[in-house]
């Protein structure tokens, strides 16, 4: 692991155990707010568009979502990172958020080690959670949002919005921005179990959630000791890849797999 301050920041001894989990807390609230609000604003948009009787329903499906999603998760890193900025002049650099340097050749290797890791780990965590939470449907598929790709632009757009938008813009709202916030004030574990948590939170399913909780781990712990954001941005669109593969490429095989 790096010694490095910035990668390994010091816990700052004055914020009492209280402080840290209020802290902790208020952060956490403060990104899943700031997404919500960027999905509410993206609402808004849309209807205001219709109010102008501008033909939205005329926009290809898959056109339409990937546009969207694009939207929103533009809007939830502008509000997440910019709102404390103009309040309170608190600038978050890309220091702050692992990106202070280019991908490099250690970064791509970094992210087949810890898929290894993670499938370990996701897999533990799914038999602990089938024992604790029984009434989880763990073979709901997942609502990505696209559904019925009948071309190969609209598969290309799909893969571009969930494969490269999507974990891009998640590690920097979640390893970046929160993960690097938390770290600051809080243990490595604490930080580790706040951000994966809320990051389950976010997926609103909970076997999903189940998976994407022991994900997360292993992502922050990418950046621990990589210095970096860019292995657990390489390993999340690692991760969504092959997952668009199995649902939309070759979806026969999870059946097959499923009995």
């Amino acid at each position: 692991m790096s010694s490095n301050s910035s990668n390994n920041p010091a816990v700052q001894p004055s914020m009492s155990p209280m402080r840290k989990f209020g802290y902790a807390i208020g952060l956490a609230a403060w990104v899943f707010a700031g997404f919500m609000l960027a999905q509410l604003l993206a609402i808004g948009v849309v209807e205001f568009l219709k109010l102008l009787h501008i033909p939205l329903g005329a926009i290809n499906t898959t056109v339409f979502n990937t546009l969207a999603a694009a939207m929103v998760y533009g809007m939830a890193i502008v509000i997440v990172l910019g709102v404390p900025w103009l309040i309170s002049k608190k600038r978050t650099t890309l220091k702050d958020l692992g990106l202070q340097r280019l991908l490099s050749w250690m970064d791509i290797l970094w992210a087949p080690a810890g898929a290894v890791v993670y499938l370990i780990l996701t897999t533990l965590v799914s038999a602990a959670a089938s024992v604790v939470l029984p009434f989880i449907d763990y073979a709901q598929k997942q609502d990505t949002g696209f559904s019925q790709l009948a071309s190969q632009p609209e598969y290309l757009l799909a893969f571009v919005s969930l494969v490269i938008i999507a974990p891009f813009a998640e590690e920097i709202l979640f390893r970046g921005y929160l993960f690097g916030k938390l770290r600051k004030h809080m243990s490595l574990w604490a930080a580790i179990l706040v951000t994966s948590l809320l990051f389950g939170l976010v997926h609103f399913q909970w076997n999903v959630s189940v998976d994407v909780f022991a994900l997360s781990i292993v992502l922050c712990l990418l950046r621990v000791v990589s210095g970096s954001l860019w292995p657990s941005i390489l390993l999340h669109m690692l991760k969504n890849g092959i997952a668009f593969y199995f649902l939309f490429i070759n979806p026969t095989v999870l059946s097959t797999l499923g009995g």
